[in-house]
């Protein structure tokens, strides 16, 4: 097969064909079967790779033939995103998919209080800063069809007929066409492009299998990896040269990850494109294995076209010059359609997602401003003028590119072109992470930030990229303005050591940062800002996104005639109706609901720019009748309204948080109220048990005069025991009641836990004879030293296995005690087999005079104070107290207490620590 530039075209033009074919098939699929596999997350992955443009086909191989291994950080940026940055990517689908966000311009007008004036700014920036990347495309596909036609001059060619500014226009054409077809056919700008995503998920299959085709020939053709490097450095081609390592890499290495996440076709396939979160845990490792496949022969393919070509050959084609050389023209052909799917998947996503940024920013909220009315009322005309709006955008994207390209044409490297775009692009990210991550980030310092970024860029490196073409630019190069050499545009304020590249990325970024952060803390956000800003911190949690800064009262009517106007008819009457159904009443005669409202912001968000949506509600919402040509109208009044809202909801704001916290005050007044009363209540009850006792034994006493000396005796007894237990009940409570205060200090030394532990177990022996209780001891620590006071511990301990032996009902009653040590703590366990608590006196267990289930064990009830006291004794010891869910029957308490630092661990020693 001989190759020529006729059959090079027709087989770029069948390509292009097939393309549409691909993304006609994957529309009808998605209407027919909601997506089906389109909708895989390896599709998705693959249309991620968008990222390979011809610049990492082509020009990564020329980068590689230049610099070495800079090359490689092309790839290594992206790849370090999606395995350590994944969280910026899953916080910025989830707010994409519940702000409706539609394009990075919109990310951030959205964010920063819904500022039109940001998503102006933003979209005019990245059209100026994509234009050289698509030029790098156009330059791409011309000079591989170059190549072709002049193969004998192994690229550097020319085709009959056709020059390159020629070529150029014509690509330039055919994209344009194929990107309005497919790609402006919804005026829904988030529903995603399944018939677009089909077609560049085919266009990477494509270029990767290309791109290994012909590094697996160049492996064969120069013998094997080893030759070819052994041949590289005969030839005294190092690559490993230390300067490859410095400033540009790092810069180059930014910039590539910056890109990711800033490019808008990035964002419009990894963000918009996105209809399942989860996809991503696919893509955090399946497009770096892609990127790892992309860049495998880069270096051998270009060695071995360093060795082989001849001299003067240039590097950026050697990808299809190779296979050209060596007669194989088939391959040769697969390595051109490989490289023009890397440049036309770049150019149609580029140009859909800077066409919505394009009409939703700014064609559309002026044309809507002076749009005649909808005579069909159907909504028909305001979505034909959205969609115009995003044709023409394209038009004039593609055409800028175009004009870029014939301006540039003269440079001979395709990766310094892409490097100027990436800078562009890179200064959205510092504006980006901010809205991400930090509140109090403000309107007027973003717009500040991104302005004095891009002005350093348009001074530092996209100027430079003219002076080939223009003495003037050329003079101000050498010179610097009007002789003034501290403004050299790659030589700013003296910083002349670094390389270009690695100084224009270090001034845009470092003073756009820092006039952010500055800014932001100077600057006072406004209401809305304060609620956008909540809605995207909080993001990730449930009924994050519900709040709606729109407060006021609206008609049905009046919201059903902005919703037909842009979303259509069909659309807005299943909005309506579906709210209708909710509520039970006819959808003509619903009170929006401030939810309703925020849903309708969303959805026309989608369609023209959450900016624009919430300027035309604002005016809608605002109490009064108003129609949409009002809206239009009096665009310029609707900041004030919004400005006066914002005032008055801060003053609502304040009035709110003062009400709450008197509301808060109230509740604990209520609540301590409650439980003094409960607390009287107790003490009088447990009060009165003993001195009615004593009451009336005394009364006998007194008036029974022949009582015998054994009854008296008797009367005597129980009158001591009584007052005896009242005045245990009176010290109980004062101790408790000085413990909560914190009235009783006492002084907590190193005390061996071990032997306080057996001496309680001790003094419980005696009990637990009597009620015929066996006691055993489970695994036992060595050594224990913690600090306490000995006695406190050992009249917890007591209680706690008190408690066990005297409330134990089982018919072979057991009591196990257990200690261990678990990295800095000391644990006891006390558990019995008897019938356990109640699940519904777990939860009360440690109130104070609650007993909870007594049974059998009643007659050693108690006033239900041990346990309070026992745990206030060890929280006051830096411990815990609680109780232990098991598996077997039986109740288990553990006490744990930390052990004494070095200081403390001699239990001889005479550290003190007042408790």
């Amino acid at each position: 097969m001989t190759l020529t530039a006729d059959l090079v075209i027709a087989s770029a033009v069948a390509y292009v064909g097939l393309l549409f074919v691909v993304a006609f098939l994957g529309d009808r699929h998605t209407r027919n079967r909601h997506g089906g596999f389109l909708r895989s997350p390896f599709v998705y992955t693959l249309s991620i790779s968008v990222y390979c443009t011809s610049w990492t086909f082509y020009g990564a191989v020329g980068s590689a033939a230049r610099t070495g291994l800079e090359f490689a950080t092309i790839y290594l940026g992206p790849t370090l995103v999606f395995i350590g940055w994944w969280f910026i990517l899953r916080r910025l689908v989830r707010i994409s998919h519940d702000q409706r966000i539609t394009s990075i311009a919109d990310l951030l007008s959205s964010r920063f209080g819904k500022s039109s004036k940001l998503g102006v700014l933003v979209t005019i920036l990245a059209v100026i800063a994509i234009a050289p990347y698509i030029a790098l495309q156009l330059k791409a596909v011309t000079s591989s069809i170059e190549a072709i036609a002049g193969s004998s001059e192994f690229g550097r060619g020319s085709i009959e007929g056709w020059d390159e500014v020629g070529l150029a226009f014509g690509v330039a054409a055919g994209m344009a066409l194929f990107t309005i077809l497919f790609g402006t056919r919804n005026v829904d700008a988030k529903e995603q492009h399944h018939g677009v995503v089909a077609a560049i998920a085919l266009e990477a299959v494509v270029k990767l299998t290309a791109l290994i085709a012909v590094g697996i020939f160049v492996l064969y053709a120069g013998g094997g990896l080893e030759n070819i490097f052994s041949r590289a450095a005969e030839a005294g081609l190092n690559i490993h040269a230390t300067e490859t390592f410095g400033d540009r890499w790092i810069a180059t290495m930014i910039l590539a990850a910056s890109a990711i996440i800033c490019l808008p076709r990035q964002f419009q396939v990894t963000v918009v494109e996105n209809s399942d979160e989860s996809h991503l845990r696919t893509a955090s490792w399946a497009f770096p294995a892609y990127m790892l496949a992309m860049s495998l022969f880069i270096l051998p393919i270009a060695l071995y076209g360093l060795t082989t070509m001849p001299e003067g050959s240039n590097p950026d084609m050697f990808t299809l010059t190779l296979p050209l050389a060596a007669g194989q023209d088939g391959l040769a052909l697969f390595a051109f359609i490989g490289g023009f799917s890397s440049a036309t998947s770049m150019i149609i996503l580029e140009s859909i997602a800077l066409s919505i940024m394009v009409s939703n920013h700014i064609v559309v909220p002026v044309m809507l401003r002076f749009s005649a009315d909808d005579s069909q009322g159907d909504g028909h005309g305001v979505r034909r003028l959205i969609l115009n709006a995003r044709r023409l955008s394209i038009l004039l994207i593609l055409f800028l590119g175009f004009g870029y390209f014939s301006l540039t044409r003269a440079s001979d490297a395709l990766a310094p072109i892409g490097l100027i775009s990436f800078t562009g692009v890179a200064q959205f990210l510092p504006a980006i992470i901010a809205a991400l991550f930090w509140r109090d980030a403000s309107t007027k310092a973003a717009v500040a930030g991104v302005t004095l970024g891009y002005v350093i860029w348009l001074w530092s490196s996209f100027m430079p990229s003219f002076a080939s073409s223009s003495p003037m630019i050329a003079e101000i190069m050498a010179h610097g303005p009007g002789g003034i050499s501290w403004l050299r545009p790659q030589a700013l304020f003296g910083l002349d050591w670094l390389d270009p590249l690695s100084h224009a990325v270090f001034w845009s970024l470092f003073l756009n940062t820092i006039v952010l952060v500055v800014g932001s803390l100077c600057t006072s956000q406004s209401a809305l800002e304060h609620v956008q800003a909540a809605i995207f911190l909080n993001v990730s949690r449930p009924g994050s996104g519900e709040t709606n800064p729109l407060r006021g009262s609206a008609t049905a009517d009046d919201l059903f005639l902005v919703a037909r106007r842009v979303l259509g008819h069909q659309r807005a009457f299943e909005l309506f109706s579906e709210e209708a159904r909710q509520k039970g009443t006819a959808w003509s005669s619903i009170e929006p609901s401030p939810t309703f409202i925020d849903r309708l912001e969303r959805e026309l968000a989608g369609s023209i720019g959450a900016a624009s949506a919430h300027v035309m509600l604002s005016k809608v919402v605002s109490g009064g009748v108003v129609s949409l040509e009002e809206v239009m109208q009096m665009a310029d009044e609707t900041q004030q309204a919004i400005e006066h809202s914002q005032a008055l909801e801060r003053a609502s704001a304040q009035l709110r948080a003062t009400a709450e916290k008197l509301e808060n005050a109230n509740r604990q007044l209520r609540e301590v109220d409650l439980q003094k009363d409960e607390f009287l209540s107790q003490v009088s009850h447990e009060v009165r048990t003993p001195m009615t006792a004593i009451r009336a034994f005394s009364e006998i006493l007194l008036s029974e005069k022949d009582l015998d000396q054994s009854a008296s005796q008797k009367f005597i007894s129980t009158i001591h025991k009584e007052s005896l237990r009242l005045t245990s009940l009176l010290d109980e409570i004062l101790d408790l009641s000085a413990l909560e205060r914190g009235e009783r200090v006492w002084e907590s030394r190193a005390t061996d836990a071990e032997e306080t532990l057996d001496q309680a177990m001790r003094v419980c022996d005696a009990l637990a004879r009597q009620n015929k209780v066996l006691m055993k001891t489970a695994s036992r620590a060595i050594a224990a030293t913690v600090l306490a006071d000995p006695d406190r511990l050992s009249q917890v301990l007591i209680n706690l296995i008190s408690n066990a032996i005297k409330y134990n009902g089982s018919a072979n009653p057991e009591v196990t005690v257990h200690s261990r040590i678990v990295g800095e703590q000391y644990i006891i366990e006390v558990a019995d087999n008897g019938a356990g608590i109640l699940e519904e006196d777990r939860e009360r267990i440690f109130d104070k005079f609650y007993r909870g289930r007594q049974g059998e064990a009643a007659s050693y009830a108690g006033a239900g104070l041990g346990l309070p006291i026992s745990q206030q004794i060890i929280t006051r010891m830096r411990g815990k107290l609680e109780l232990v869910a098991r598996a077997q029957p039986g109740t288990c308490f553990r006490v744990t207490l930390p052990l004494a630092q070095a200081e403390f661990a001699d239990p001889k020693s005479d550290a003190k620590l007042n408790v």
